[in-house]
């Protein structure tokens, strides 16, 4: 102890005079967390202070142009000492965010006061000591002067009454809320400044479909051989994608694709005359990541593709494959680019037991700088062709510290570019890579099927990691056809498009997915004749005419998301209860203040996960989430039947996977 009683400082201290602790959003490894415009972001804080005397808490924000807004945070009802809020971002950029905490003078005042008079002890003192906390209220010259004379006269009231005028005015709800609005600050405590990144809508929002353009216009001659679709043959499937309300139109590679160890049909190791290849060998005389596959047409043809999606409200994501075949030019001018073998030779790609004999993977570590800036010119390259989201291969074989770098290189110049990682992996992994940069991520998804899978998973992703991860549901892809949609039948189908279109804001399919394409290649988790190495020939207008399409039901499914706002949200998902282990229940609200309509949506969705079953049972409901006491009823409307019903906290449901397995149910406004 020093001279005077004063404690020695060892040095900086980590706690302020309030504690402030475990603040959200937060990503591990102290990266800023991410959000995207009109997201409702829940902001949180641990804040207590030592023996009886109540606290506030606020939320002090700062918008990337300068607004500053404070935000009243409540203290949760579970013991936790947690305090929260919620708020809808609704600028693009960098904002500032902290905490504050402070000795709430008048709440402390007016609790004790209203036990203190109705229990007869210490009137006067109560009295006395309110009027001192009106008064040095109403001094603070911020305040309306309305609402200073309030304070005053109150003040006097306090000094002059008795019990009777303490007890009304410590329970006055309008005395409340003016020191609720602005209140009386002693012992005002902080955090430091946190940033967080809000990113544009389709970020966060968005509904994906994959094709081929090679497939898209393929015609078979006479003769056997194949002439290829086009982007100008491909921008004839635009209005049709665009119809059934996907966003987004995402190509794979569309590169020239080497002939070294081109691949043949089903991935084997020979080739016939006519074989395309794999687009993700990428390289070749005519050129590498930066050219147009010859048969696909010319950069202007590009570009005009990329006008076309436009027109029809789509935007184009390109895939962004960095490896290259044998053929690419790279492997010629950059050598050092490349892993070279003891025997001389370039070691090529494997994920075992998968082997790309086509493919050299890219070695970042003999060039740095220089294949770091071939890869950022690449990228700009594209971005000066009109694309603004890519899908990358495999990001999980590349460095960490490489991303990190390319995605803030890239955003630094152009917020708008969106990089979704394409990286099955470890989960630490995963995160990692979306903890950098990544705006989307693919997912698990896939691969959990059951109630309890699901039923973990959404959660997991819709708040553990949400501030930082966001999935993107793809049903399948052109590498991914599970066992559930190899031998679940259309109803495997229909149950996990109707999942992943109302479970997360963002979603996909791959095309064929709505004709129901469910047979693999013995042994694998691909389709048989696997697109990546032939041409398909589909007939979609024919499909749909016989009612072998799930077109009606994506055009559904997408018109629902666009009305509902509830389901263009991440963090809302709720899992409910069901008495059967194949029903998933679950529920998707937004507020009124958040929706743009002045009233709250609520959806909840019913599935059968069971594709091969009917099932009845009771669902159970926690109603309390979209404001209904548990044990009121209310309606819902089916929207996919439009059936009514009126509901309840426990309600009976049959699900019939071969006719209706799902229910995607509008909570209806109370009259």
């Amino acid at each position: 102890m020093r001279q005077g009683g004063e404690a020695d400082t060892p040095g900086a201290l980590r706690t302020t005079r309030i504690p402030l602790l475990a603040a959200t959003p937060c990503v591990p490894g102290g990266f800023a967390p991410k959000s995207f415009v009109g997201e409702v972001v829940p902001f949180s804080v641990v804040a207590f202070r030592e023996g009886h005397d109540i606290i506030g808490v606020q939320l002090r924000l700062t918008s990337p142009t300068g607004d500053v807004s404070l935000h009243r945070l409540s203290a949760r009802a579970d013991g936790t000492d947690t305090w929260s809020t919620s708020v809808a971002l609704d600028e693009k950029g960098t904002w500032q965010f902290r905490f504050e905490a402070f000795s709430d003078d008048f709440a402390t005042w007016a609790h004790a006061a209203e036990l203190k008079v109705a229990a007869g002890v210490d009137v006067p003192v109560m009295g006395a000591l309110g009027a001192e906390i009106l008064t040095r209220a109403a001094a603070e010259k911020d305040r309306p002067a309305a609402e200073r004379k309030r304070l005053l006269a109150d003040a006097a009231a306090l000094n002059n009454g008795d019990g009777e005028t303490t007890l009304a005015l410590s329970t006055d709800p309008e005395l409340a809320k003016i020191f609720h609005n602005r209140p009386l600050i002693t012992l005002h405590s902080a955090t430091a400044e946190h940033s967080l990144n809000v990113e544009r809508v389709a970020a966060g929002v968005g509904s994906w479909y994959e094709f081929f353009p090679r497939s898209e216009g393929a015609k078979r001659r006479k003769d056997g051989s194949v002439k290829g679709g086009t982007f100008r043959t491909a921008m004839k499937r635009l209005p049709e994608v665009a119809a059934m309300g996907f966003d987004v139109v995402y190509l794979v590679p569309v590169h020239p694709i080497g002939t070294t160890n081109r691949k043949g049909r089903n991935n084997t190791l020979t080739t016939e005359p006519g074989d395309p290849g794999s687009p993700y060998a990428i390289g070749a005389p005519e050129g590498g990541h930066d050219a147009i596959h010859p048969d696909l047409g010319t950069p202007q043809d590009f570009r005009a593709f990329v006008r076309a999606a436009e027109k029809e409200g789509l935007e184009v994501a390109l895939d962004l494959a960095l490896q290259a075949s044998p053929d690419h030019p790279w492997v010629d001018t950059h050598p050092e680019w490349f892993t070279t073998l003891p025997d001389g030779t370039i070691a090529y790609a494997e994920n075992p037991p998968k082997k790309y004999q086509d493919i050299y993977p890219l070695n970042f570590d003999n060039d740095p700088a220089g294949i770091y800036a071939e890869m950022l010119r690449v990228v700009q390259y594209w971005v000066s062709q009109g694309v603004k989201i890519f899908r990358v291969d495999n990001p999980h074989t590349k460095p960490l510290q490489f991303w990190e770098w390319l995605i803030a290189t890239v955003n630094a110049a152009d917020p708008d570019v969106i990089f979704l990682a394409e990286a099955f992996t470890r989960p630490a992994v995963m995160r990692a890579l979306a903890a950098v940069g990544f705006q989307q991520s693919y997912s698990y998804f896939t691969w959990r099927n059951s109630k309890a899978e699901l039923e973990e998973f959404l959660t997991t992703v819709s708040h553990d990691t949400a501030d930082y991860m966001r999935p993107n549901l793809f049903v399948n892809t052109h590498d991914i056809l599970t066992e559930y949609l190899q031998f679940g039948g259309r109803a495997a189908y229909r149950i996990r498009a109707c999942i992943a279109a109302t479970a997360g804001p963002i979603y996909g399919v791959y095309a064929g997915y709505e004709l129901f394409e469910n047979v693999a290649r013995p042994g694998s988790e691909e389709n048989i004749d696997n697109e990546k190495y032939e041409y398909k020939f589909r007939n979609w207008r024919e499909a749909e005419e016989q009612g072998d399409s799930l077109a009606p039901l994506l055009r559904e499914l997408n018109a629902i998301r666009a009305a509902h706002p509830a389901l263009r949200q991440l963090r809302n998902f709720s899992a409910h209860w069901s008495d059967d282990d194949a029903v998933l229940v679950y529920s998707k609200h937004l507020a009124a203040p958040f929706t743009g309509t002045g009233t709250a949506d609520t959806i909840i969705v019913v599935a059968n996960v069971d594709p091969h079953s009917v099932r009845e049972t009771t669902v159970h409901l926690d109603t309390t989430q979209w404001g209904i006491p548990l044990g009121d009823t209310f309606e819902v409307e089916d929207l996919l039947t439009g059936a009514v019903w009126t509901w309840g906290e426990h309600n009976y449901v049959r699900l019939d996977a071969f006719a209706e397995p799902v229910h995607i149910l509008k909570v209806k406004e109370q009259s």
